[in-house]
């Protein structure tokens, strides 16, 4: 079921058909928008005049734009409307109309007064599915404003972060705005599903404290079902060993081996293989608990060869291993096992190198025709197509206009 997406970028992939309106910023819906464009899935990305803020969050920058910017907004089209105007939030209103799915992450409640709110567009919409994304609900979290770094600290990942005896630290990345972006897409796919079958759409609604308690995982349950609050550990963990860094002849290296047939293989490649007969060492268990009398055996022998060498050695058996790189060498590592990480999004001159869709279909892979747009880029085409009688899609034909952002 579709109500009409544009049709310019092709229909290709399994989202072919359908439209969404695309009033977020930032990071959390954006990367939530892009993996429905990827998928075949007809973007409109609406900003105010000003753009969506990472355009300006630099440095670095690829050709003068941001490159935080470029990594979470190809395949949409943008349009500029300023929802204080009134003619530009009529515009606003009939894509939400059009719109299979609208997406947004204003402050709780803070499209009512543009007629954009669930309630609204649902009573000139009926089958529309709207996802709201959120710091901490719509409840009574609704008046707290909503970042990934917060969340860190209030979640508590933040705790578990660092070395015991230093300061909590965040991770390397806003991980619960990805978490939480991914969890939308969860939330749209099923909920369009729910409107295949029943013609209904719904209010599909996320917010970044609930996505990190989930995704704290073995950890949340350690509280919840265990009543223990975990401590940080640096880079062990605190059930199962091996699992952390260990040193080799030049760099450190990730071992992972929580099973017993993988710790067997890895003492028999580091020439040990009387190790897991030590009762002490036999099972995960008893190696968590003795992790300190096990380490320095582990150590003296990693320190006999290079990690790049014991990768290799390790993984032929199957354990699993891994060298600590910078991100180009992550890249290389997936060109190494033929991942293809880099695709071009667009073509020609304005094509922008972004990493690939990270799900892999036999029967419908993911589009990348369009690059990140510049701001308001598709505005006149898009304007032309809300202010028409709705009798179809936008003309596959009319070109990109030139990227006024």
């Amino acid at each position: 079921m579709s109500n009409g997406a544009p049709q310019g970028a092709g229909a290709a992939g399994p989202l072919a058909g359908v439209l969404v309106a695309d009033f977020s910023r930032v990071l959390a819906g954006p990367y939530a928008t892009m993996l429905l464009a990827d998928m075949g899935a007809e973007v409109v990305k609406v900003e105010g005049p000003e753009g969506d803020e990472t355009r300006t969050w630099t440095p670095p920058v690829r050709e003068g734009v941001s490159t935080y910017y470029l990594g979470v907004n190809r395949g949409k089209r943008s349009v500029a409307l300023d929802l204080r105007d009134e003619g530009d939030a009529a515009l606003a209103q009939e894509l939400a109309r059009r719109a299979d799915v609208v997406i947004e992450n204003f402050k709780p409640g803070g499209l009512a007064k543009f007629g954009l709110d669930f309630a609204s567009v649902s009573a000139a919409n009926p089958g529309v599915v709207y996802a709201s994304i959120s710091g901490f609900g719509s409840g009574k979290g609704a008046h707290v404003p909503g970042y990934d770094l917060m969340v860190q600290a209030i979640s508590g990942l933040m705790s578990l972060t660092g070395d015991p005896d230093g300061p909590p630290y965040r991770a390397g990345i806003s991980v619960f705005d990805v978490m939480a972006g991914n969890h939308a897409v969860i939330g749209i796919l099923a909920a369009l599903r729910h409107r295949d079958a029943t013609g209904q759409g719904q209010h599909v609604e996320v917010n970044l404290l609930s996505s990190a308690l989930t995704g704290l995982v073995n950890h949340s349950s350690a509280f919840a079902a265990g009543g223990v609050v975990p401590f940080r550990m640096g880079n062990a963990h605190p059930s199962v060993f091996p699992y952390e860094p260990l040193p080799t002849a030049d760099d450190d290296l990730i071992v992972a081996a929580p099973n017993d047939r993988q710790f067997r293989k890895l003492c028999e490649v580091l020439g040990i293989p009387e190790v897991p007969d030590d009762p002490r060492f036999a099972h995960n268990a008893d190696r968590t608990a003795n992790r300190e009398e096990l380490r320095p055996i582990l150590v003296e022998r990693l320190a006999q060869r290079t990690a790049t060498e014991w990768f290799d050695a390790l993984v032929a058996v199957g354990v699993p291993c891994g060298p600590i790189q910078t991100i180009d060498g992550g890249f290389a590592m997936a060109e190494r096992f033929g991942l293809d990480p880099v695709v071009q999004a667009g073509e020609g001159e304005r094509a922008v190198p972004t990493t690939r869709h990270p799900i892999r279909f036999s029967a419908t892979p993911a589009r990348y025709e369009l690059p990140p747009p510049g701001l308001d880029e598709h505005g006149t085409q898009l304007r032309a197509w809300l202010s028409a009688p709705h009798s179809g899609p936008v003309p596959t034909g009319v070109a990109q206009e030139d990227a006024r952002g």
